[in-house]
C-alpha cells in the first residue's frame, strides 16, 4: 500500500510508520516545518510532505496518489482553549478528509480514544455499543468524539472510513503520553495514593499493538462506518502497575493520602480557573476531573469487533512489553532523562 500518515513523528505514529514499513508499503508522512523528526530519520524510504492541517492545498498534494490515510495528529494535552482544541482536532479532520475525497483515496484510518466515550464512571469491559456522553470529561474527550463522528459519517462507496480506540498506548519512544507523565510525579513526590478498597482495572496497549490495528484495519473490507476498541490482552490493577513501576525505576511510590472532600473541591477549583482562555492555553491544571477519572475509575475495554472484523490480535503481552520499555528507559540515560521536558 502507499499511505500517507499525519502525526507520524510522534509517538505512535513513529511505531506506525514502523509497521507499515516492516510490511513492505510506501510511507509519506506529513510534517511541518518545526516537526522534530527523530526517529524516521532512521527509517528507510520514507518520504516526506510539508504541510499542516490547516493547509488544504498542502493536503492535497499529500493525498495524491496514496492508497490510505492514517490520521493520527492531534492535539492530546491536558490543557488548551476550545478554538485549540477545535481548530486541530475537528477543523483539521475535516480538512484531511476533504482533501483524501478529493484526490480519491479510498480508505481513510482515523485513530480515535476511548476518552471519546468517557462518562466519569465506571466502565467494565465495553464495547462498541456505548454512546457518546452529553457531558465530556475535557476538551480532548469532546473533539475526539466530534471529529470520530465526522469520520465514521463520510463513509461511502469511494471512502472506506473507520476509528481505531486504542486504549492508553504505551512502550519505548514515547517521551509525552501518560506514562512519563506517571513516571515524571512519581519522581517528583507529586501523586497521592488515590486508591481505594477496590481495585480500578484499565486496559492499557503497547505501541506496537496499537500500530497492528491500524494497520489491519487498513486491509479489511468490513470496517466502514465503525469504530473500534483495541487493547493488550489483557487488563492491568491501576495501583499495582504504579507500585511495579515505582519500583522498576527506584521510586518511591504514593503513600500521601487526600480527602474526598478536598480532592473534589480542588478538582472543582481547577477546572474553574482553566476556563480562563490565558491560563488554559499556556499549562495543565493540576488535576481535573479527566485525569481523575484515569486513576479512580475503571475502564476496560472489548476487543471482540476487532478481532471478528480485521482480525486483531495482540502481538506483545504486558511483561514482554514493559521489559522493552525498561531497555529503553536504560537506553536513553534512565529515569531523568525520560521525564525531561515533561509538563505537569
Amino acid at each position: 500500500m502507499r499511505a500517507l500518515l499525519t502525526g507520524g513523528s510522534g509517538f505512535l505514529g513513529g511505531h506506525l510508520v514502523d509497521e507499515c514499513v516492516r510490511r513492505g508499503d510506501r510511507v509519506r508522512v506529513l510534517v511541518r516545518p518545526n516537526s522534530d523528526l527523530g526517529h524516521l530519520r532512521d527509517v528507510p524510504g520514507v518520504e516526506f510532505a510539508l504541510g499542516d492541517l490547516g493547509d488544504s492545498a498542502a493536503l492535497r498534494a499529500a493525498c495524491q496518489g496514496v492508497d490510505v490515510v492514517y490520521h493520527l495528529a492531534a492535539r492530546v494535552q491536558d490543557f488548551g482553549t476550545r478554538r485549540q482544541f477545535w481548530t486541530t482536532n475537528v477543523t483539521g479532520t475535516e480538512n484531511l478528509l476533504a482533501a483524501a475525497q478529493g484526490r480519491a483515496v479510498p480508505r481513510f484510518v482515523y485513530v480515535s480514544s476511548p476518552s471519546a466515550v468517557m462518562n466519569g464512571e465506571h466502565q467494565f469491559d465495553t464495547d462498541e455499543r456505548v454512546g457518546y456522553p452529553e457531558t465530556f470529561l475535557n476538551l480532548y474527550s469532546e473533539t475526539k468524539a466530534a471529529a470520530e463522528q465526522i469520520v465514521l459519517g463520510a463513509n461511502s462507496s469511494q471512502l472506506t472510513t473507520c476509528a481505531i480506540r486504542p486504549r492508553g498506548v504505551w512502550g519505548p519512544r514515547d517521551r509525552t503520553g501518560f506514562l512519563p507523565r506517571l513516571v515524571a510525579r512519581l519522581a517528583q513526590g507529586s501523586l497521592p495514593d488515590l486508591s481505594g478498597p477496590e481495585p480500578v482495572y484499565a486496559s492499557l496497549c503497547y505501541c506496537r499493538n496499537a500500530a497492528l490495528a491500524c494497520r489491519l484495519a487498513a486491509e479489511s473490507d468490513r470496517v466502514g462506518g465503525r469504530a473500534y476498541f483495541v487493547a493488550d490482552a489483557t487488563g492491568v490493577d491501576v495501583w499495582a502497575l504504579i507500585d511495579r513501576i515505582a519500583e522498576l525505576f527506584a521510586l518511591a511510590p504514593p503513600s500521601r493520602r487526600v480527602s474526598p472532600v478536598l480532592l473534589a473541591g480542588m478538582v472543582g477549583l481547577a477546572e474553574l480557573l482553566w476556563r480562563v482562555p490565558l491560563l488554559a492555553a499556556r499549562r495543565p491544571p493540576p488535576i481535573s476531573r479527566y485525569g481523575l477519572t484515569l486513576l479512580t475509575r475503571t475502564s476496560t475495554y472489548d476487543t471482540s469487533a476487532a478481532s471478528r472484523d480485521f482480525g486483531y490480535r495482540p502481538v506483545v503481552d504486558f511483561e514482554s512489553g514493559l521489559a522493552q520499555l525498561v531497555a529503553w528507559v536504560h537506553e536513553i540515560g534512565g529515569v531523568g532523562e525520560l521525564v525531561r521536558g515533561v509538563r505537569r
